[in-house]
């Protein structure tokens, strides 16, 4: 059975060892046809990265939005109980309170 493609194997290529950039990838000995496919390359990644921090954001705001709705819930749900209302214990013999 083959391996999947490593998803991250574009993001490889663009970055060397430890996330610095390889050395002569920014000399200038690159023709500008290099340049602009190497800018078009930094920019999808920009975009990708862009999309998932909309996605992240979005999904933290969803949370606190749970988060003040159940909290809501929890408040109207205090205030419809009567505070300090004493319920008499029922009598002895009193058929209405069985």
């Amino acid at each position: 059975m083959s391996q999947p493609p490593d998803p991250f194997e574009f993001l490889k290529g663009l970055w060397g060892p430890m996330g610095l950039p390889l050395p002569g990838s920014m000399g200038l000995g690159l023709d500008p046809g290099e340049i602009d496919k190497r800018i078009a390359e930094l920019k999808s990644v920009e975009n990708w990265l862009n999309m998932n921090l909309n996605v992240l954001r979005t999904a933290v705001h969803s949370l606190e939005m749970q988060k003040s709705g159940l909290a809501a819930m929890r408040e109207a749900s205090s205030a419809a109980k009567p505070q300090g209302a004493q319920q008499t214990p029922p009598r002895p013999g009193d058929p209405s309170k069985k």
